[in-house]
């Protein structure tokens, strides 16, 4: 077959609808509904029509009462507008997960651990056999369907919130790749709702502000306020003095969401970090405050022509409260913003005005907090006690802290880090992940160096998991009870996009066989059927990872790069 054919005919991103049955009357209706109806259809591109995203993109999905939509925890690429009936909010923790259709993940006691060292297959990576197994996911509507049996009891502790047509919910975290924080479920028998997958809501987000406005409109009526409440700074405000903080927040994104496949790019041509947009700039005026709801920010600071990365900053931290307070505090002596933010991805972040601060916040503040304040004041221009807080190199070593920081290796949540001087090359710890793994390790033991210290080549089971996105049938997902990020090997199809989108090249294709060791060939190309494997921080195994369980020396660490502390006193053990 000639290959540059193949090329020719790669495929597109609508060769395959969302729904291959929506027809063209459903797009018309769609089309007279909000917030559809109030778009103009001439800022969209010949391209990538109003229309022609509503066709390949959305699906008209009709639910049963008391069919579960959308559950708590789990991980979703798609919003979800309600076309008719209505749906019910049950608040977080409301309902149990035995009632969600999740099943309770069982680990493997002792003597079931022990006897996996004898029953192991002789062959690498056994994939079970999928011949004749299909597996549906409830977000299927031809596939399983999942109710939440016994709803009244969930709904003692008072009525929970309802949304009628016309009400988007599940936008927030398909944007954001955050985890569902509430299950939502069809109240009205026949309701129908309109699932929008996040490539449609990103291209009609870019031209079209009526959605994002309806977005943001949506976001301050259910989240805002509770999002503020959380922040101690607001905990004192009265509920009119809070509205008035809330009316003058903005709501700003920077960055792409699917940023994996430039970062590649980047990293190959040593300008990663060159290539983040700036969002304040050290010597501005500090404006405001930024909090930061989703993604990461790169916190620097100017050092001859160039910058240093001093630190970054993760979901609910802000940026700009040191020089605003020391300011407030020291109006004969003010200084502007001592470092820089840029955006590391794809980053959510609210705004709020320092005259909003100044006049709303700062005079609700106990005497205790004002010295806290003071003490922030003085960091802002930069003491030497200080610059420990801010600059995380002065605990980990400037040399690692670009490491981290241009790899985006912080974006880790369980990120292998070995010490080289105290590793021998013994090893155990690549044994002690094949025996776990059908003989099979899932990691390799080299990567990105600091003096002795080694980013190991393993999955980092990020905080933003990009190699989720596109999984045609959600194999790859977060495991509900931990939150670990794993592959199905029953549901993957071996497409390869996660392998292709994962940011540190975790995810590797392998073989697989069934139980006899024998290769599954795809009948129709007459081509081993290949599946996607990674580590799964051995989430069945009693004790956790078998590779820094197996270390005979402490050479090995599973650690939280969000929390510089955990891997600083690791350092310094």
């Amino acid at each position: 077959m000639d290959t540059a054919h193949l090329i020719a005919q790669k495929p597109k991103r609508w060769d395959v609808a969302f729904d291959p049955d929506m027809t063209e009357e459903d797009v018309d209706r769609l089309l007279q509904a909000p917030p559809f109806k109030d778009m103009d259809a001439s800022r969209f591109t010949r391209a990538m029509p109003l229309r022609g995203i509503l066709r390949h993109d959305t699906r008209i999905r009709r639910c049963a009462r008391h069919q579960i939509i959308v559950r708590e925890g789990d991980y979703g690429n798609s919003a979800f507008l309600v076309l008719k009936g209505s749906v019910r909010i049950l608040m977080p923790h409301e309902a149990p997960a035995d009632t969600l259709g999740r099943r309770v993940r069982n680990r493997k006691g002792f003597f079931g651990a022990l006897a996996q060292l004898w029953t192991n297959s002789r062959e690498a990576e056994r994939i079970p056999d999928m011949r004749g197994a299909r597996v549906k996911s409830m977000d299927d509507p031809e596939g399983a369907t999942v109710f939440l049996q016994d709803v009244t009891p969930q709904l003692r502790g008072g009525e929970t919130p309802i949304m009628h047509a016309g009400e988007l919910f599940g936008e927030l975290a398909a944007l954001s790749r955050m985890p569902r924080i509430t299950t939502v479920v069809a109240e009205e028998p026949n309701t129908e709702v309109l699932e929008i997958r996040w490539q449609g809501l990103r291209d009609i987000m870019k031209r079209d502000r009526a959605i994002s406005d309806h977005i943001e409109t949506i976001y301050r009526e259910r989240a805002l306020m509770s999002h503020l409440q959380e922040i101690p700074l607001f905990a004192r405000l009265s509920d009119a003095d809070l509205q008035r903080v809330m009316d003058a927040t903005t709501f700003e994104t920077y960055g792409d969401y699917d940023w994996y496949g430039e970062y590649k790019k980047l990293v190959k041509s040593g300008q990663q970090g060159a290539q983040e947009p700036v969002i304040a700039e050290e010597g501005d005026y500090p404006n405001g405050i930024f909090l930061i709801r989703a993604g990461f920010g790169r916190i620097s600071k100017r050092y001859g022509h160039g910058h240093r990365t001093l630190n970054y900053l993760g979901v609910g931290e802000s940026y700009g409260m040191r020089e605003i307070v020391h300011n407030w505090l020291n109006p004969e002596n003010l200084i502007p913003l001592q470092h820089t933010l840029r955006v590391v991805g794809y980053t959510h972040l609210l705004f709020i005005p320092t005259p909003i601060l100044e006049e709303f916040v700062m005079p609700t503040l106990a005497s205790a907090e004002v010295s806290t304040l003071a003490e922030i004041a003085e960091s802002a221009v930069e003491s030497a006690q200080a610059r420990v807080d801010i600059d995380a190199g002065a605990k980990i070593g400037p040399a690692l802290m670009e490491i981290l920081s241009d790899n985006r290796f912080f974006n880790g949540a369980s990120a292998m880090v070995i010490d080289n001087n105290r590793c021998t090359r013994c090893d155990d710890c690549v044994r002690a992940c094949a025996s776990t793994h059908d003989n099979n390790p899932r990691f390799l033991r080299h990567g990105p160096l600091s003096e002795h210290i080694m980013m190991a080549n393993a999955c980092l089971h990020c905080a933003d998991p990009v190699c989720m996105l596109g999984c045609p049938t959600g194999a790859i997902h977060r495991d509900l009870l931990e939150g670990k990020v794993v592959i199905n090997p029953v549901t993957c199809i071996g497409c390869s996009i996660c392998a292709n989108n994962c940011p540190y090249n975790a995810i590797r294709m392998v073989e697989a066989r069934d139980r006899s060791g024998g290769l599954l060939i795809d009948q129709e190309r007459n081509q081993p059927i290949q599946k996607a494997t990674k580590c799964d921080l051995c989430v069945e195994q009693p004790s956790g990872p078998a590779c820094e369980r197996a270390c005979p020396h402490d050479a090995m660490k599973r650690i939280n790069l969000n929390d510089l502390g955990e891997l600083a006193a690791w350092l310094q053990r």
